[in-house]
């Protein structure tokens, strides 16, 4: 079989998969948000943090509550870090710097997972169980909750409650990423992932000297890690690693984990408004984007001229031979069109082209399908302005679900649009107009200019991928990058619930014979335009410089 038919049956499969677990978990996820039973270990979590699980929240009381939690996140995540030498289970390892504590602090909690420090020798048992496996949990049952509420928003009406997010964080992780990561952590044990608390201990003999390596509780953070969009690897090598991802079927799976609930979010749009074809129509974009771009990837990688790609099939440099040219192709996509930083690959090594299609998925804004709940709402802002622009070509009030789109949620819809490619595009100037972060490239000219690129795209939009070659390890990068992912999650979320609230205090228009439908295949068609051309106009001039000049030279 060859590598091209062998990386085609991969995504067939994955897409029949994918097109299976659709339906039931998009009804049961409706079920979960619209449920008004709590179940008796629910009960004991409201108790112990004084909520009222039943009390509905306004939109600043909803954000006060996100805010609130994920600072609480942020400051233990970092305690934890800074004691980790005195804490048992620390595998003798020291605290953690502050910057670098900072970094990951913020990371973990704004569900980016980026990493500046080799996991295997820096973090013990306590801080990867304790702390990151934990914020892997709760900070995509954040990023659901937000989702929810935005849906709420186009499905209540004369009222500006949005539910209560005590209730959606609780229940998303209780009753949706639990029980799906205990399922998932037993097929990646049998798979061949680690899962124990072993220590440090030699695996061989070596010239000059052992290799020792340390176990762990692996499956268990693989699988919330990419369940939750997260990607934060138990190891350096991240998915590319023995321990996490030894097989072509934990790596088919893995990719099956990443987009299993973007992609089944839309059913639960659908069923929460009661129009399932709203659902379907936002599901056919994310679908033909995602189909498009691995497409474009395993073009780029397969066919890329030269000695070596000829003899190997392909531009093998950086990928693992036991996953080939088409399962690190899918994987990169998937990863970079949601918020996952996890890789099997080393991106830095694919061709200027597919590096450049990473870098694209991320500034799309990933949301095709997007991360845990950010692909959501993302693609639902982004259905907003397609209604407006569509409005202004025919001269009439555009509307959405029956809600009037006017100056008020189309300024909320353009301010949470322009907050990430702001803070890519000025951080990655200053960084490269400064002497020093520039010393931290590994290489030179539109590839150096591309790493520097990809980390501020990764942070600021919460993906948490690198591009591997750039020395992210400084207090520079570690305070900027990690301003850049605080800044680039919960900015967004607060245009997000206020366009929500807009919204659900609207009474609903009916339809008349002039109102644009938006459950058929043009405006998806329009949806999807307008997603490229908004991140083609915005992102183009600095992907010219990088990517696309590596890409036309070589």
């Amino acid at each position: 079989m060859s590598p091209v038919t062998a990386g085609a049956l991969q995504l067939l499969a994955l897409i029949s998969a994918l097109a299976l677990a659709y339906r039931p978990l998009g009804d049961h996820m409706a079920r979960v948000y619209s449920s008004e039973k709590h179940y008796r270990p629910e009960k004991w979590i409201y108790r112990a943090v004084g909520a009222n699980p039943s009390a509905q929240m306004r939109w600043p009381a909803y954000l006060r509550a996100v805010l609130a939690f994920s600072a609480v996140g942020v400051l233990f995540l970092y305690a934890l870090q800074r004691f980790q030498g005195i804490l048992p289970g620390s595998l003798g390892f020291v605290s953690i710097d502050p910057d670098q504590a900072f970094n990951t602090a913020a990371s973990f909690v704004a569900n980016t997972n980026w990493q500046s420090y080799y996991g295997e020798q820096a973090m013990g048992h306590v801080v990867q169980t304790g702390g990151l496996a934990v914020q892997n949990f709760v900070s995509a049952a954040v990023g659901m909750a937000v989702a929810v509420a935005l849906v709420r928003g186009f499905s209540r009406s004369r009222t500006g409650e949005l539910g209560n997010f005590w209730a959606d964080l609780v229940r998303g992780t209780v009753r949706i990423l639990l029980p799906i990561s205990v399922v998932g952590a037993v097929v990646l044990v049998a798979c061949g992932v680690l899962q124990n608390f072993s220590g440090i201990h030699e695996v061989g003999q070596f010239t000059g000297g052992t290799q020792q390596w340390n176990g762990g509780a692996v499956a268990s953070q693989e699988v919330i890690k990419e369940l939750g969009t997260n990607g934060g690897g138990y190891f350096n090598a991240n998915s590319a690693h023995p321990f996490e991802n030894p097989t072509p079927f934990s790596n088919l799976f893995e990719i099956f984990l990443i987009l299993l609930i973007p992609f089944a979010l839309t059913r639960t749009f659908g069923r929460m408004t009661g129009n399932l074809r709203q659902g379907y129509t936002l599901l056919a974009t994310m679908a033909a984007i995602w189909i498009g771009f691995t497409a474009l990837m395993m073009w780029t990688e397969f066919a890329h001229h030269g000695p070596a790609p000829e003899l190997a099939g392909g531009a093998m440099e950086g990928k693992e031979t036991r996953f080939g040219i088409g399962g690190s192709s899918i994987f990169a996509v998937a990863t970079t069109l949601t918020s996952t930083g996890a890789v099997n690959s080393f991106h830095s090594s694919y061709t200027g082209f597919g590096g450049g299609i990473t870098m694209l998925g991320m500034q799309l804004g990933e949301i095709a399908p997007g991360g845990v709940g950010s692909g959501l709402y993302g693609m639902l802002i982004m259905a907003v302005v397609a209604v407006f622009v569509a409005g202004l070509m025919v001269g009439r009030t555009p509307e959405y679900l029956g809600r009037k789109i006017g100056t008020r949620q189309i300024k909320l819809a353009a301010c949470y649009i322009l907050i990430t490619p702001a803070l890519v595009l000025c951080f990655t100037a200053v960084a490269l107009a400064l002497p020093t972060p520039a010393d931290s490239m590994t290489n030179s000219g539109a590839h150096g200019f591309s790493e520097i690129l990809y980390a501020y795209t990764s942070g600021a939009n919460n993906n948490g991928s690198a591009f591997a070659g750039l020395n992210a390890d400084t207090q520079w990068f570690n305070t900027t990058i990690g301003i850049a992912m605080l800044l680039g999650r919960f900015l967004p979320i607060v245009f997000v619930l206020a366009l929500a609230s807009s919204l659900a205090e609207q009474r609903p228009v009916p339809d008349t014979a002039g109102t644009l439908r938006t459950d058929k295949p043009l405006f998806a068609g329009l949806l999807a335009g307008t997603i490229l051309i908004i991140t083609g106009l915005t992102y183009f001039p600095a992907l010219a410089l990088g990517p696309l000049a590596e890409g036309l030279a070589s």
